[in-house]
C-alpha cells in the first residue's frame, strides 16, 4: 500500500510546509525532508543477513533446511557485483518480468499523469472533477492490491504470473473502455478510473514479489531492485515522455494505443515467464 498511501501524503506535507514557511517550494522540500528522515532511520535500524550480525543462518536456527541444502555454498557471502552477475543477469525470467514491469508502470503512470488533462480536454470535466478522479484512482489501489495478493495465494495457489495475467487482461479492457467511452458519460469515465486504479497496483506489487521467488535467497533484494529499476526508469519515464510525445503528434488515440500496446506486451511477457518458472524455482532451491 506504500505506493498509494505515499501518493496521497505529498499534498499533506505541502500544506504543512505552506503553513510553516508560507513558501510554495515546500511542495518540494517537505516531502524530501520526510523521505530523508525515514532513510536515516532505516540506515541505522535495518540489517543485512543474520550472519552479518554474528547470528547463525535462519535454516540452522530453525532447524528447517530446504532440499539439497549446502551450508558452505548456500550461506557464502558475496559482493553485490557477484550476486548480480551470478544470479540476476543470467536469469532470463527476471529479464522477462523486469521488462513487463516497464509496461505495467507505463499504464500506471500513463493514466495517473495524463488522465486529468485527458478528462478536461476530451471529456469536458471541470478541474475539481478531474482531481477527484485522480484521487479515486490512487486510493482504489489499496483494496485492489490487497485483493490481488489474497487471490494470488488462495485462488491461484501461489501463481504470481497467472494472477498478474488475470489482472492485466482486466486492465486492458478497462483502459479500452476509458478511451472509447464518448464524452458526456462522466459516470463511466469515473468508474473506469476507479477500476484501472483498483487493478493496476496489484501487478505492480506482484512483480516485485515474483522477483523474490525467481531468484535465490541471497539475491532476493538485488532481484527486486532490478525489476523496480526497470519500472521506475523505464515505465515512469516512458509514461511521461513517450505518451506525451505520442499525444502531441498523433492525438489522444495514439496515446491510448501506446498504453494498450503496453498492456498486451506485459501480458505476453508474464505468460512467457509462466512457461519456465517451475524450472527456475527448482534451480533456486538447489542453490539455497
Amino acid at each position: 500500500m506504500a505506493h498509494n498511501v505515499g501518493g496521497g501524503l505529498p499534498p499533506i506535507f505541502f500544506l504543512w510546509g505552506m503553513a510553516l514557511f508560507n513558501d510554495w517550494r515546500a511542495a518540494f522540500y517537505m516531502p524530501s525532508l520526510a523521505a530523508i528522515t525515514v532513510a536515516v532511520i532505516a540506515f541505522f535500524l535495518m540489517r543485512d543477513t543474520p550472519q552479518s550480525c554474528g547470528l547463525p543462518p535462519i535454516e540452522e536456527y530453525k532447524n528447517d533446511y530446504p532440499p539439497d541444502y549446502n551450508k558452505e555454498k548456500s550461506e557464502q557471502e558475496l559482493t553485490a557485483k557477484e550476486i548480480f552477475m551470478q544470479y540476476v543477469f543470467p536469469n532470463k525470467l527476471l529479464w522477462y518480468i523486469a521488462i513487463a514491469n516497464v509496461f505495467v508502470y507505463l499504464i500506471r503512470y500513463g493514466i495517473l499523469d495524463w488522465s486529468p488533462t485527458y478528462l478536461r480536454e476530451v471529456k469536458g470535466f471541470e478541474m475539481q472533477m478531474s482531481s477527484i478522479g485522480y484521487f479515486l484512482y490512487e486510493y482504489a489501489g489499496i483494496p485492489g492490491t490487497l485483493l490481488c495478493g489474497w487471490m494470488s495465494d488462495k485462488v491461484f495457489k501461489g501463481s504470481r504470473s497467472i494472477t498478474g495475467l488475470f489482472f492485466m487482461i482486466l486492465v486492458t479492457i478497462a483502459v479500452a473502455v476509458f478511451w472509447l467511452n464518448p464524452a458526456g458519460n462522466p459516470t463511466i469515465d469515473m468508474a473506469c478510473m476507479i477500476i484501472i486504479g483498483f487493478l493496476i497496483y496489484g501487478p505492480v506489487m506482484l512483480i516485485g514479489l515474483y522477483a523474490l521467488e525467481l531468484a535465490p535467497k541471497k539475491a532476493a533484494g538485488t532481484a527486486a531492485g532490478f525489476t523496480g529499476l526497470f519500472g521506475y526508469l523505464g515505465g515512469s519515464v516512458a509514461a511521461s515522455a513517450i505518451v506525451g510525445y505520442t499525444v502531441d503528434f498523433f492525438g489522444w488515440n495514439g496515446g491510448f494505443i501506446v498504453m494498450i500496446g503496453g498492456c498486451i506486451l506485459a501480458i505476453i511477457l508474464l505468460f512467457l515467464t509462466k512457461l519456465s518458472e517451475k524450472k527456475q524455482k527448482a534451480i533456486n532451491a538447489k542453490i539455497g
